[in-house]
């Protein structure tokens, strides 16, 4: 299934998925599975996954979650459990039908919130490593009032037309998330038991100035591990390190340990 020359569409129970690949396949080399933000899809990774390969000689993948992007929509309201979902229910079929063989999930926000999950509930030896960039494992009042700014904007501003851009269904794509983190009882969300069982290296990158989460989300990440972890903490930025310090944030995936010395190992070997 892999290509690199046109997008690919996978149907997951029924439900068609928006996908691309950049780089070597998995049979040449490891494949590095991008899992997007809240309001993120394939395009709204701009050319993070190009460079993403380019630096670390690894395939990557990166996919539309239903309700995003150029995925099919999602079905509302968002049970309080969709990441879980996500992580439990898609995750692995999106694996096998992409073919990955040794994998990375490198997840931002939500995405890095389903990476953790998978890594704590799903038993898969492809997986080598977590990047998790602004995870959540717990609710933050910050955080729940940033969401709340958000609403606002979409109700109030061109955000709508502009996130259009990116999403056949924008109300969609917005309401799935924006309502299911504002309902009351969200606050209690909670995935901190996903942490202990987690049997992977992970490296947890956070910008210091994050309008939706401090670092207490990776106090309890690092508290929780009992594995190798690497934290890597960002001056001068927001939720989104991969945009706002890609620098940074492309020299510590390049240099984290399963990638750097798996990826490269195997492209190598498949020269031989």
């Amino acid at each position: 299934m892999w290509r690199t020359d046109a997008p690919l569409r996978l149907t997951i129970d029924g439900v068609a998925l928006e996908g691309h690949c950049w780089g070597p396949s998995p049979q040449r080399a490891m494949t590095l599975v991008l899992l997007h933000e809240g309001l993120g899809s394939v395009s709204l990774w701009r050319d993070f996954p190009a460079e993403l390969s380019k630096a670390t000689g690894c395939g990557v993948f990166a996919f539309s979650r239903q309700g995003y992007g150029q995925s099919d929509p999602a079905r509302l309201p968002r049970p309080i459990d969709y990441m879980t979902r996500e992580a439990i229910d898609v995750l692995p079929s999106v694996l096998d039908q992409v073919g990955a063989r040794q994998t990375v999930l490198i997840g931002h926000s939500d995405g890095a919130s389903i990476a953790a999950i998978y890594s704590g509930l799903v038993d898969d030896p492809r997986l080598k490593g977590l990047c998790l960039m602004a995870p959540h494992f717990f609710t933050e009042s910050g955080g729940l009032a940033s969401i709340a700014a958000a609403k606002t904007a979409f109700e109030t501003t061109d955000l709508k037309a502009k996130m259009a851009r990116h999403h056949a269904d924008p109300e969609n794509t917005f309401r799935g998330w924006n309502d299911a983190w504002l309902n009351p009882a969200f606050a209690a969300w909670n995935i901190e038991a996903v942490i202990a069982p987690i049997t992977v290296p992970v490296l947890a990158i956070q910008g210091l100035d994050d309008q939706y989460g401090t670092g207490a989300q990776l106090d309890v990440l690092g508290a929780g591990l009992s594995v190798s972890f690497s934290r890597v903490e960002l001056a001068d930025c927001k939720h989104s390190p991969q945009f706002e310090q890609p620098e940074q944030t492309l020299a510590a995936i390049s240099g984290f340990a399963p990638i750097r010395d798996q990826g490269r190992d195997v492209l190598n070997k498949s020269a031989i």
